[in-house]
């Protein structure tokens, strides 16, 4: 299980033109902000420009019915191998045992241990809510091509790459890519969730509730059915 630290900094994403932007927080999101690089003259004078964001605005991705009897939330890194490992070894199963047959509401939740994981939730949430499990599916299934392409340049090329895999047009990709607003919106929103439900690791999951460490399909499927 990846352990979840404080964002400190989530720096430097690649935009057109070859400018940058950085994002700063830390443990409390009412003291997050966004600072604005624009390009590389504007890095030498250190000119900064504050944005302030509402993670009320961050729309949780959801599968299933939503009067489920059950409802399961995951937290979950783009980048965490042991969250890769479930999506494609276990979700699967348990989409069709319980999601599919209107058991279990499935709610999924990022967390942000870098800014990788931070861009490619960007990137998924790009194509709205009827394409981010598809492209979430995308990302865990080549985690270990995108998220090990190199430099910071490379990882956000892998990362434009598996959105234009999901059908995203150049000009789509980079628009969210370089929504400072959404970036902040989104720390706020992961930091807010992670203190509320006391997650200090990927992957946990919240069921009817109770939060739970990873486990094994046979595992949850015991506490699922201990549920209904």
């Amino acid at each position: 299980m990846n352990r979840i630290l404080p964002i400190i900094i989530i720096a430097v994403i690649a935009i057109a033109g070859g400018g940058y932007w950085i994002v700063q927080g830390n443990d409390r999101a009412a003291e997050a902000q966004t600072t604005i690089i624009a390009d590389d003259s504007d890095i030498s004078e250190g000119a900064v420009v504050e944005v302030a964001a509402s993670s009320s605005e961050v729309v949780d991705m959801v599968l299933g019915d939503p009067n489920a009897p059950i409802t399961l939330v995951e937290y979950a890194s783009f980048t965490c191998p042991h969250c890769a490992s479930f999506h494609n070894n276990v979700f699967k199963q348990l989409k069709a045992d319980y999601i599919d047959t209107g058991k279990v509401k499935f709610v999924f939740r990022e967390v942000y241990f870098d800014r990788f994981g931070l861009w490619a939730s960007m990137v998924a949430r790009c194509g709205g809510e009827s394409r981010f499990f598809g492209m979430t599916d995308l990302f865990f299934k080549g985690q270990s091509d995108w998220a090990r392409a190199g430099e910071p340049l490379a990882i956000a090329d892998a990362i434009r790459k598996v959105g234009r895999l999901a059908g995203l047009g150049e000009e789509q990709l980079e628009a969210c890519m370089q929504d400072k607003d959404e970036a902040q919106k989104l720390i706020n929103w992961y930091q807010e969730n992670a203190e509320r439900d006391n997650v200090e690791g990927t992957p946990s999951f919240v069921i009817n509730g109770k939060k739970h460490s990873n486990m094994s399909y046979a595992d949850m499927k015991e506490v699922l059915d201990g549920l209904l």
